[in-house]
């Protein structure tokens, strides 16, 4: 590996050493947006190395951990090939998901019209489906539910609901959001297990009755890319 392409300058790397510096290095933990990362380059048949990043202050909060994301929040990545062959550091799924795919050419659409209709759905996961599910979550099975007011998690199990009724009339007519299997399906189908999993929230957001929703999660955890991105990197 050439000095340019040295991974020394990410301090990163010296709480989470890389076995193998000239691959991608993936720092993260198995929740909705972690696994959106993994997902993807499991999908993109990209070579790299999942560091598990803990939730806990003393991971995301730490210097190491900050100074590759400064929103102290999983999952970020360096790419020791990065688009002018120096490294590059990244946070925030969303822009992840874009650079993966932009660096393979794949899952962004062959046509700008495509590409236009796979970000507007990956931007409706993550100004809505996540924010609005993550707080319901909060609302329903962690903290929130010491809090006696009722109208925050009302608020957000409603709101959970809406996002699910578009999903569910967009799905009528096709097998995944934007067309082809994307980078938004990506995105959005991580979301959509935690209601009937860690959140509990099935009932709640009466979610068999969006059936399409529902065909939809099971078409996504099919692909043996995504039943092997979901479990990476492990808990520790």
């Amino acid at each position: 590996m050439s000095d340019q392409k040295s991974l020394s300058a990410f301090p990163i790397t010296g709480r989470w050493p890389a076995k193998n510096p000239d691959i991608i290095q993936l720092y993260s933990y198995p929740t909705p947006n972690g696994v959106k990362a993994s997902i993807a380059l499991e999908e993109m048949g990209l070579a790299y190395e999942a560091h598990t990043v803990t939730l806990s202050d003393a991971d995301v909060k730490s210097p190491e951990f900050l100074s590759l994301n400064p929103n102290n929040k999983i999952p970020a990545l360096i790419d020791p090939n990065g688009p002018d062959g120096a490294p590059i550091g990244l946070f925030e799924s969303g822009a992840i998901l874009i650079y993966l795919a932009e660096k393979t050419g794949t899952f962004l659409g062959e046509t700008p019209r495509e590409r236009a209709t796979i970000l507007q759905w990956l931007m409706f996961q993550m100004g809505g489906i996540g924010p609005m599910f993550g707080q319901m979550g909060f609302f329903v099975k962690f903290a929130g539910t010491a809090i006696e007011d009722p109208r925050p998690r009302e608020r957000y199990i409603n709101e959970a609901k809406r996002l699910l009724a578009v999903l569910d009339k967009e799905l009528a007519d096709r097998d995944w959001i934007a067309g082809n299997y994307s980078i938004a399906d990506m995105a959005i189908a991580p979301w959509l297990r935690p209601i009937t999993g860690i959140y509990e929230a099935a009932d709640l957001v009466d979610l068999a009755s969006f059936k399409n929703v529902g065909a939809y999660l099971e078409r996504f955890l099919a692909r043996p890319a995504v039943q092997k991105g979901i479990l990476v990197p492990p808990r520790g």
